[in-house]
This record gives C-alpha cells, structure tokens and sequence, in this order.
C-alpha cells in the first residue's frame, strides 16, 4: 500500500448495499456509510432531509483509481431511474457524485458521458456531481449492516460481464 489515499464519497441508492460490495474492491481501505448533499446539519436516519444516503471511501489510488471505483458505481446501480433504486423512491436515493478534488470532478464528468455514450442502461445517467461537502457518519447499526444481517435488503448487485467502454477520442483538429 503506498503512503498516499484518496477519499471518495458516491451515493447510488441504500447505502447497506453499496458499501457491502464496494468494500470488498482492491484498494479500498475503508468505508463508512452516512448522508451528505442535502439541508440538515447533523443528519440522522430519521430526519436528514434532502441528505443522499451515501458511502465514503477512503482507497489507495495506486491500487483503485477513482475511475475504477466509479465503473464499479455505476455496475452496481442504476443511474437512469432519477431518485430511485429498486424498491426505494425520494432523493434519498438519489445517484451522486461528490467530489473531493477538481481533478475526482473531471473524471466523475468523464465517467458519466462514458455510461451516457455506452447504451449499457435504458436511459441517460440522472446522476448529480456537486462538490463534497459535510458527511453525517450513519448511526452504528447501518454501519456494515450487511456484514451484520448477511440477508438483509439489498437492491445492488454486480452484473456480470458489464464492462464500461470509454467513449472514442474526439480527431484531432
């Protein structure tokens, strides 16, 4: 592991479901689960207003790239459906992107015309890139809920054999 790690903050739906497969990725260090994004200083499960339920990553980019993390994102979701994922409906689950570097909101930009580009999902990427701001740290029961109840709700899955292609280099001029 090198001495230099980056952090990532993604929201794509119930974060129990993101933050059990994205932890698993070489180079992720850690997670923790919480709500950013939205109105409410000090967000809780019960009122975190217009808050996305979202997964902060801190990764090892020699290992994961912020690019890889986000071709991962958007395997294990649905950026199509505006405010929605599988069962769960509001912008809670919201598909975002929270930047933590100019360089991460490049890359998130890129990323997102990619899926657009790719015809992969039935409609154009919903999802939102604004700047991180505050993370309200989730209460310790959504911590690892899904190492905790291993049958627990989940609406993420990785698809096998999605790949995101990069879209053709424009000719140069």
């Amino acid at each position: 592991m090198t001495a230099r790690t980056e952090t990532a903050i993604l929201a794509g739906g119930c974060f129990w479901g993101m933050e059990d497969l994205i932890r698993k990725r070489p180079g992720v260090i850690s997670t923790r689960v919480g709500y950013t994004g939205g109105d409410v200083p000090n967000a809780t499960y019960r009122n975190h207003g217009t808050h996305a339920e979202a997964i902060e990553i801190v990764f090892d980019p020699e290992v994961e790239s912020f690019r890889d993390l986000l071709e991962f994102f958007f395997q294990i979701h649905d950026p199509s459906t505006k405010n929605r994922q599988g069962n769960d409906i509001g912008t809670s689950y919201r598909s975002a992107i929270f930047p933590t570097s100019d360089e991460q909101e490049v890359v998130a930009h890129e990323t997102i015309a990619d899926v657009d580009a790719s015809g992969l999902w039935p409609g154009p990427a919903t999802t939102e890139v604004s700047p991180a701001g505050p993370f309200w740290e989730a209460e310790p029961e959504h911590q690892d809920y899904l190492e905790k109840y291993p049958n627990g709700y989940t609406c993420h899955f990785v698809r096998p054999g999605w790949k995101l292609p990069k879209r053709d280099s424009e000719p140069a001029a």
